[in-house]
């Protein structure tokens, strides 16, 4: 038996997407800057996805830009929009709970020169408007702030910090990190006043090593990523046609019935979180039910590490993360976590759940049952 919980940090792709993408490694497999036929068939491909993407967001096609994934378009949006407006100012606003492509590219916008802010959150994940309206000024270049928290599932007002921002600066830039998001809410980067939005494929059943990045026509940013001259020479390299074909069904399939897939992941969030509430001594970290996000629980289960409870899992078929995946090669303390106030020795003992499509209610019951079963036991042999 397999049941994988841990699609915050991947998803298994769609049998439409995994089908597209062979058939273009195989047979549509021409570069698509060649003047010839396979080189204009792959191109199809790529004008396809846009179109696709554009829709869904209810922006230009030529906004629309490939990257390799979120990192890369984190890192893009920071660093290019920093280098591109530094003459305007060289001040820049984050969060406290951001994902470490955004945190450790504005640790390195400060080592060479730039003021970063990083805001605060309340216990459920949220930043505080009223500490944004204070920490804008007038050399305030941009505020980038994650929609979805990865590891906790707390949604961010993004829409009202789009309009505090343009309000006290409109020329301040407000990039989003929407890599949990897509796919689970309707973005319409326009009428939210975001200027640059982040999004990974492999996320929302997608293949990986495939993401883009929303760049208003309006913004002011340069490439990182120099060389052939591809994308307008906004993101040079040869176009990952397969991928970008991959990524374009993978965004058609995760909105064709959006309503009522995200209905139903509220549904299993629910039962599951109800189930694991029944457990002695959990606390459930960020917002509960449909204060959150559809598909993450954040649980912390006292007395037991969680990388001992995740094996214990692991050994019944149930695969789950200790906090983000993006960090669990490493033993770090959750700066989520810890931003929130979660207790001391509750920190090394959280387990992040997170549902897709393909998650059950009776995939999620049997999860409940191992908890119930290995809980006593792990907890009976903890050192005090």
């Amino acid at each position: 038996m397999e049941i994988y919980l841990d699609n915050s940090a991947t998803t298994r792709a769609q049998s439409e997407v995994v089908e597209l993408v062979s058939r273009v490694m195989y047979e549509d497999y021409g570069n698509s800057s060649s003047m010839h036929l396979k080189g204009v068939e792959a191109e199809k491909y790529i004008k396809k996805s846009k179109e696709t993407i554009a829709k869904i967001l209810k922006v230009q096609e030529k906004e629309i830009f490939y990257t390799s994934g979120g990192t890369e378009s984190d890192n893009w949006a920071l660093m290019g929009a920093a280098s591109a407006n530094s003459r305007a100012g060289r001040h820049l606003i984050t969060t406290k709970i951001e994902h470490p492509a955004v945190i450790q590219t504005m640790e390195y916008l400060e080592s060479i020169g730039y003021e970063v802010t990083y805001l605060s959150v309340d216990k459920q994940g949220i930043i505080r408007l009223e500490e944004l309206e204070r920490a804008i000024r007038p050399d305030t270049i941009l505020v980038s702030i994650m929609h979805v928290n990865n590891e906790v599932g707390a949604v961010q007002p993004i829409e009202e910090a789009g309009v505090l921002i343009k309000k006290i600066n409109p020329k301040t830039l407000f990039h989003v990190d929407a890599v949990q998001s897509f796919g689970k809410y309707r973005i319409l980067p326009k009428k939210s006043n975001i200027d640059m939005l982040s999004v990974s494929g492999h996320k929302i059943h997608g293949p990986k090593g495939t993401g883009f990045l929303y760049i208003d026509e309006h913004v002011k940013i340069k490439p990182i990523v120099f060389g052939g001259g591809q994308q307008k020479g906004m993101r040079s390299g040869t176009e990952n046609v397969p991928g970008i074909a991959g990524i374009g069904k993978a965004c058609e399939l995760i909105y064709r019935d959006l309503a009522k897939d995200v209905e139903n992941l509220y549904r299993l969030k629910r039962h599951f979180t109800d189930g694991v509430l029944q457990i002695s001594n959990v606390k459930v970290n960020g917002p509960l039910y449909e204060d959150g996000a559809p598909h993450i629980v954040s649980v912390s289960f006292a007395g037991v590490r969680s990388e001992v409870l995740l094996h214990a899992l692991e050994d019944r078929g149930v695969y789950v993360s200790a906090g983000s995946a993006c960090a669990s090669n490493k033993h770090t303390v959750s700066a989520t976590l810890a931003g929130m106030g979660v207790a001391q020795d509750m920190l090394d003992s959280t387990i992040r759940f997170s549902f897709s499509i393909f998650t059950t209610r009776e995939e999620l019951d049997y999860t409940l049952r191992c908890l119930n079963e290995i809980l006593p036991m792990l907890r009976k042999y903890t050192r005090h």
